[in-house]
């Protein structure tokens, strides 16, 4: 039996199979922190009693900037920029 035959690789022969799950849950690790001070900020403001159109008014920015950020660190649309 040679070598090459006694190595056991599993089921997963692909090598890059994973890395997709690994962006997603690496985007998801850095966008969070961002997105739960967004939306304390919204929680606050309608808190303090201020009224809540400007509380709903800043909500759509911090969803919108969420994404764009999840999008950049899942698809690796930096990797090629350094």
């Amino acid at each position: 039996m040679s070598d090459e035959a006694a190595v056991d690789d599993g089921p997963n022969l692909d090598p890059d199979l994973g890395t997709d799950r690994t962006r997603r849950r690496r985007a998801v690790l850095y966008v969070a922190p961002f997105l739960a001070l967004g939306l304390a900020d919204v929680l606050l403001l309608l808190w303090w009693g201020i009224n809540p159109l400007w509380g709903f008014m800043i909500l759509p920015p911090i969803l919108f900037c969420s994404a764009l950020a999840y999008l950049a660190f899942s698809t690796d649309f930096l990797d090629d920029r350094t």
